[in-house]
């Protein structure tokens, strides 16, 4: 039973028949919010980085909301592979004691926590991730609109109300409520068409690389919105994760235009599923996970759904096992880990693929 599924869009499939795969052909990566489920990638995310696109040299977009921005910028430090391998320990031993007289912390603690390992995990590697020769770093966040222009006791419930009830009639109608804000370090700009939503792009400098950070991760309610980002437009950042789930964007746009003979640029995906669900609110709308004309030229590696039900609990990591496992976070740990540990499958089985040719016949429709 194979652990990895290979999915691809219509121009991806081609290519890969005619040319097979080679680092060159990768022109962007992007990474998910999904909270403990982009744990999996950490084999993946370590080969890719760590050696296979370490044989060209060309420029890659990396591009990331929620856990994903954080794995994207750790692709971009000096030693990728020991940095994905502290960034998996660090999230998977992460804990946080609740306030005496709480069953559960604070989001004002937990944000706290946050920040203070966010500064130690980079520490002074900010620099170089920002002046990477090689990589453009892109993270999404989500800027409140109106009502969610500020964090409030009732405002951000209301708010979040008449955003859910507003995206159930419009996927459009999200940017009445939240603005998609990417930030985005210098260099080549980000190929890819945003004009689906409303959207604005920032500059990604030392002065607000931290709070960028902080705010695509910051899940409303379990973490607290981050205000007034330097450089941005002043207001309260949320997870990116709220307007761009798994990030389903247009990236057939970034070939339009192209000589015939300029190579394609093709998007790499390793995600936790096979499906790109647009928004955090889309999750129960089945029909918004259909692919579309945007993922023309996309790669999906995504884990077999026979394999993960043999994975601890018979699914992956994720937010539902801090209420599981509750105080004992030493159990959810070594459930953690494991998962961790039989995902090296996926790394290995994608290896294997690439020295084999990149046969096509493993490469199924998105």
């Amino acid at each position: 039973m194979p652990a990895l599924r290979i999915h691809a869009g219509p121009a991806a499939r081609r290519h890969i028949e005619r040319h097979g795969l080679s680092p060159k052909d990768v022109r962007l990566i992007a990474g998910a919010a999904g909270g403990p489920k982009g744990l999996i990638l950490g084999p993946l995310d370590r080969f890719v980085f760590g050696e296979w696109l370490r044989q060209s040299s060309h420029t890659v977009h990396l591009l990331g909301a929620s856990i994903g921005a954080w794995r994207m910028a750790t692709a971009a430090m000096q030693d990728p592979a020991t940095a994905f391998a502290a960034f998996e320990h660090a999230y998977i031993h992460q804990h946080y004691d609740p306030e005496p007289g709480r069953k559960r912390p604070s989001a004002a603690l937990v944000s706290r926590k946050f920040e203070e390992g966010l500064y130690q995990f980079f520490g002074g590697d900010v620099p170089g991730i920002l002046q990477h020769p090689r990589y453009r770093l892109h993270v999404v966040t989500s800027r409140g609109q109106h009502v969610l222009a500020r964090e409030g006791r009732w405002r951000t419930p209301l708010g979040y109300l008449g955003l859910a009830l507003s995206n159930a009639v419009s996927r459009r109608s999200v940017g009445a409520w939240t603005e998609r804000v990417v930030f985005s370090s210098a260099g080549a700009p980000l190929p890819v068409d945003l004009r689906d939503l409303r959207h604005r792009c920032v500059a990604l400098t030392e002065q607000n690389f931290h709070p960028a950070v902080q705010a695509s991760c910051s899940i409303p309610f379990v973490l607290q919105a981050v205000h007034d980002i330097p450089g941005a437009p002043r207001g309260a950042y949320w997870d990116g994760g709220i307007t761009d789930y798994h990030l389903h964007w247009r990236y057939h746009a970034m070939n339009e235009g192209l000589d015939q003979h300029v190579p394609q640029g093709l998007v790499l995906y390793p995600h936790f599923q096979r499906e790109l669900v647009p928004g955090w609110l889309d999750k129960a709308w089945k029909r918004r996970h259909k692919p579309t004309s945007g993922l023309d030229n996309v790669i999906v590696l995504a884990p077999d759904a026979d394999w993960v039900r043999k994975l601890p609990n018979a699914k992956l990591p994720d937010r539902n096992d801090f209420t599981h496992y509750g105080l004992d976070w030493q159990a959810r740990a070594r459930s953690w880990t494991q998962a961790v540990s039989e995902s090296q499958r996926l790394a290995d089985e994608w290896q294997a693929w690439l020295e084999q040719g990149a046969p096509v016949e493993r490469v199924e429709p998105l």
